[in-house]
């Protein structure tokens, strides 16, 4: 597993964001994904993910993108890996910081992905 593979991962999330299309956003995710969104709010699993997404897309971020930069990639142990990402959704300025556990042992998926909004500036 490269980190570009890891990277592609984000690149397929924020082309799906684009496109409003949450099974694209959601499809990185593992089947027994673990996400807890910015809100706080566990979701288990990709159909959850998914469906949250959906109703995101439909709603307050509709027309809007999602601009990602994986910040940190670290492996744990062999096919498993620590990940950092930022992102901004534009045009509502919402700057998130995700920490997540891709697994790659075959196919590479998140799965666990925790994302939250900073509180005050970055240093």
């Amino acid at each position: 597993m490269t980190d570009e593979e890891i990277r592609a991962l984000w690149h397929t999330m924020t082309a799906g964001w684009a496109r409003g299309d949450a099974a694209r956003f959601a499809s990185v995710f593992a089947a027994d994904v673990d996400f807890v969104n910015v809100r706080g709010e566990a979701l288990s699993g990709r159909d959850a993910v998914e469906s949250g997404h959906a109703r995101l897309f439909a709603t307050a971020y509709r027309g809007t993108t999602l601009a990602a930069s994986v910040t940190l990639i670290r492996r744990l142990a062999p096919g498993l890996s620590l990940v950092h990402a930022t992102s901004e959704i534009a045009p509502a300025g919402v700057v998130t910081h995700a920490q997540a556990v891709v697994r790659h042992t075959g196919a590479p998926e998140i799965a666990a992905f925790h994302n939250m909004i900073p509180k005050g500036p970055p240093r």
